[in-house]
């Protein structure tokens, strides 16, 4: 016995695919003009920053296209629908990020190893970078809301955040060549870029293998939930438990209810059942649960025919 709820929406609404390309497309635009910025000022941390720009235009071209998969309804062949489209989406920003991280700090690990005769046009430097952060700080509004309830849009909100910071980094070295003169700035505002990456690109990697390994969602206590069940009249057990995620917002719930005989004869057993539904849709935020209600030992009757 099961209920039919959806699912939450996460990316799958047309609202949030909306906020999504609004975002590609502030995101496609200051990264043209970082990176025109970056071959007129010779800036390799702008150039740096121009390069994660486009990962995150990558990123959410991804997240847009996986949105539009993931709203396909379900069918026979796959009948939770479409949603872990959302977390391969997710996947694959992450080694993007990874990919990116490694090319920006062996650039700019050569650049303090061996500067040349780099001159770095501080003045524009600043200017473009300061425009970045403006429009990436607009993204991060935008996307805000729905990287809450969707893996894929917060991989895309943490790629726009770490443009955010990494703008910052670029504005405080170019601050320092205008003011002082010290070029090195430049290369090391690049590797404060690539080490900003790692930390994100691994957190999004653990969530994404914590949803393809089918873990329990963080903060989501199994014994909780069986404590919580166990309360109601008539349920003597609760077993075979198991709870894991579609995607991010997407919880799926499983369970066998071993209940007082009573229960069963005195055709109780759809109220009970309802109530075991509120109770996970209430207190867990689980809208998609199965129980199999069972009169109590029948768990030991099928080990002894196992």
């Amino acid at each position: 016995m099961h209920d039919h709820a959806p699912a939450p929406g996460g990316i799958r609404g047309a609202g949030n695919r909306r906020l999504l390309a609004i975002s590609l497309a502030l995101t496609a635009t200051i990264m043209v003009v970082q990176v025109i910025g970056a071959i007129l000022s010779g800036s390799l941390a702008l150039l740096a920053d121009a390069a994660h720009m486009f990962t995150d235009s990558s990123a959410l071209v991804i997240a847009l296209i996986a949105s539009i998969v993931a709203a396909r309804p379900a069918d026979d062949r796959r009948t939770f629908g479409y949603q872990r489209a959302e977390v391969f989406g997710a996947l694959i920003n992450a080694i993007i990020l990874i990919v990116l991280m490694v090319v920006v700090a062996v650039q700019g690990v050569g650049r303090l190893i061996d500067p040349g005769d780099t001159e770095v046009a501080g003045p524009l430097m600043l200017i473009v970078a300061v425009i970045g952060m403006l429009a990436n700080a607009v993204s991060m509004w935008l996307l805000s809301a729905a990287q809450k309830t969707s893996i894929n849009v917060r991989g895309a909100y943490l790629e726009v955040m770490g443009d955010l910071i990494g703008s910052a980094f670029v504005i405080i070295a170019a601050v320092v060549i205008v003011t002082t003169g010290w070029m090195p700035a430049d290369a090391i505002a690049s590797l404060l870029i690539a080490a900003m990456i790692l930390p994100r690109a691994i957190s999004l990697l653990r969530e994404v293998f914590s949803v393809l390994a089918e873990s329990a969602p963080k903060g989501m206590a199994v014994s909780e939930i069986r404590t919580h069940l166990k309360v109601y009249d008539g349920v003597v057990d609760v077993h075979d438990v198991h709870v894991w995620q579609l995607t991010r917002g997407a919880p799926v719930f499983t369970a066998h209810v071993a209940v007082d005989p009573a229960v069963l004869a005195q055709g109780r057993s759809a109220q009970l059942l309802q109530e075991l539904q509120s109770c996970l849709a209430d207190h867990f935020d689980v809208e998609h649960s199965t129980f199999q209600l069972e009169p109590a030992g029948h768990d030991e009757c099928e080990a002894t025919h196992a």
